[in-house]
């Protein structure tokens, strides 16, 4: 009888877990579909005004790094109550605008709304691929961690690097290697909210929205490089 018992409270008690790790989930994704309508809007904003456009890549590099780390702080310290959806709002409105500037260089080129809509095409490709492989992967991922966190750490001080260095091939080597990087890192973060390693939603929209970016950005850049066409 015990072990009767045992079993149907057991099973109970796994059957929860399993529905809140999917409503995590389904949180998740409706706050990140959410999350696209302040990108777009601070895009558009950004190349309409011009506003980063008009700075120098020092400026544009400072307002980068404080505005984005600040409004992460702030999502984080936030993320317990409904203040944390409007910070993360707040921060993928900014990123949005911080975006405007390879927006706007694409739009430049006779084909540069088709390579956006390459671009989010494809990120949505990769976004549904490492969506679909979380689900039917078993094995524990959680020591791709301090892996994928080290390879941010190393492409952002190139990144910083190179922006002193202006160094075409290592540009490119960054790019490349930040698709593969952030793709990795959207295959761990779903399973991290599958497996009950992330069990607050809104952390975990801001994990997934900063791999979908930094693909969807290093995407586009590497399309128009090879891709655009002027006029």
């Amino acid at each position: 009888m015990n072990e009767s018992l045992q079993t149907q409270y057991g099973g109970a008690y796994g059957s929860g877990l399993t529905v809140d790790r999917q409503r995590v989930l389904r949180n998740t994704y409706w706050l990140l579909a959410l999350s696209m309508v302040p990108t777009v809007l601070g895009a558009w904003l950004g190349v309409a005004t011009g506003i980063m456009a008009s700075m120098g890549m020092g400026m544009s590099m400072i307002v980068f790094f404080v505005g984005a780390f600040g409004l992460m702080f702030l999502v984080e310290k936030t993320k317990n109550s409904s203040t944390g959806v409007i910070a993360l709002l707040a921060f993928t409105f900014f990123m949005g605008l911080m975006l405007s500037r390879l927006i706007g260089a694409i739009l430049g080129f006779k084909n540069g709304a088709s390579l956006i809509m390459m671009a989010f095409g494809g990120t949505g490709a990769i976004f549904f691929a490492m969506a679909s492989l979380a689900t039917v992967i078993k094995r524990d991922l959680s020591s791709m961690g301090k892996f994928l966190f080290v390879g941010a750490i190393i492409l952002l001080v190139a990144g910083i690097a190179n922006v002193f260095l202006q160094s075409s091939a290592l540009m490119l080597t960054i790019m490349v290697l930040a698709m593969a990087v952030f793709s990795a890192f959207m295959l761990y973060d779903i399973k991290r909210v599958l497996d009950g390693g992330e069990t607050n939603y809104i952390s975990a929209t801001l994990a997934i929205y900063l791999d979908i970016y930094n693909v969807f950005q290093s995407l586009l850049s590497l399309l128009g490089i090879f891709g655009g066409e002027r006029d």
